[in-house]
């Protein structure tokens, strides 16, 4: 990461690193598609909300700039930002994407969760 980013980023965003969440290449390359056909952003929200049937759900969203409390990680060419809430829960976390017709699409890795559900959507700790 050069120091030119740090430069770039809006008054306390932090700079993470994969520790944090890690995206696969696959992933990555699916998310540069995605990011040129929505239009809606440059940088990856990933996010941890309460619902879902096991307690906590995970949340992706296009957004145009990180905001002030975000930490934002680089992973396989993408641009990725976490809030530091929703960072507790993700720490370690891999996103991966297939796109097999069957179990296919973003699949989250996360080594916090102790169950999930078994579409992959929500997890308890």
């Amino acid at each position: 990461m050069t120091s030119s980013l740090s430069t770039e980023l809006p008054a306390g965003v932090r700079v993470g690193d994969e520790r944090l969440v890690r995206l696969t290449e696959p992933a990555g390359e699916k998310l540069a598609s995605l990011i040129a056909r929505e239009n809606k952003g440059e940088y990856l929200r990933m996010a941890i909300t309460g619902g879902g049937c096991n307690g906590l759900s995970y949340k992706l969203k296009f957004v145009p700039a990180p905001k002030k409390g975000d930490i934002l990680v680089q992973s396989a060419g993408a641009q990725v930002v976490v809030d530091s809430k929703s960072a507790l829960y993700l720490k370690g976390t891999t996103l991966d994407y297939s796109d097999k017709m069957v179990g296919g699409g973003f699949k989250f890795s996360n080594p916090n969760a102790s169950s999930s559900c078994s579409c992959g959507e929500s997890f308890s700790v």
